[in-house]
C-alpha cells in the first residue's frame, strides 16, 4: 500500500504531500583473510550495538560507492573483489525508519580502526560472534556464514 504523509513547507506555509518510501543502505561483509574473520564495529549511535559496515546511499551515489564509502569512513578499509550477496527489506529490520540494504561481501585491505559512527571494531568468526547485534545483522550474518560451508 503507497503511503502519502503531509509536510508543511516551511517557506509558503503551503502543505505539500510526499510518498514515504524506504530508504537504501548498504551493508559490508568485510573478509579479513590474514585473521579468517569478518569485520564488525560497535556503534557509537542508537542502537549501540555491533553491527556490519554500513549506512544511507547519498543522493547521486551508487551502491557500490555507497559500499565503498561507508567501508573506508567506518573502518579505514579499502575495499578488494566488492561483490553484491543478497537484499534485505523486511520493514521491520531498522526500528528507526523502513529502509532496504543491498548487502555486499568484499576483502578488507589495510589495518581496520573504528572511526565515523564506530567507537569500536573488531574481526569475529561465526563461534565469535557478540551477543549483542544490531537491527537483522545476525540474521544476514546467519545466510553469509550458511553460503561458506
Amino acid at each position: 500500500m503507497a503511503t502519502k504523509k503531509k509536510i508543511v513547507c516551511p517557506h509558503c506555509r503551503g502543505e505539500i504531500e510526499m510518498w514515504a518510501n524506504p530508504l537504501p543502505t548498504v551493508d559490508i561483509i568485510i573478509e579479513m583473510a590474514e585473521e579468517k574473520g569478518i569485520i564488525l564495529i560497535h556503534r557509537r549511535n542508537e542502537p549501540r550495538a555491533w553491527a556490519l559496515p554500513g549506512g544511507f546511499v547519498d543522493y547521486g551515489e551508487t551502491v557500490e560507492q555507497a559500499a565503498t564509502r561507508e567501508a573506508m569512513e567506518e573502518t579505514g578499509l579499502a575495499l578488494k573483489g566488492l561483490q553484491q550477496f543478497r537484499a534485505y527489506s523486511d520493514p521491520k529490520r531498522d526500528a528507526r525508519v523502513h529502509t532496504i540494504s543491498v548487502v555486499f561481501t568484499a576483502t578488507g585491505d589495510g589495518l581496520p580502526a573504528a572511526a565515523d559512527d564506530a567507537d569500536g571494531i573488531g574481526i569475529f568468526n561465526e563461534g565469535s560472534l557478540p551477543a549483542d547485534i544490531a537491527f537483522d545483522h545476525r540474521q544476514i550474518l546467519a545466510d553469509y556464514f550458511a553460503t561458506r560451508r
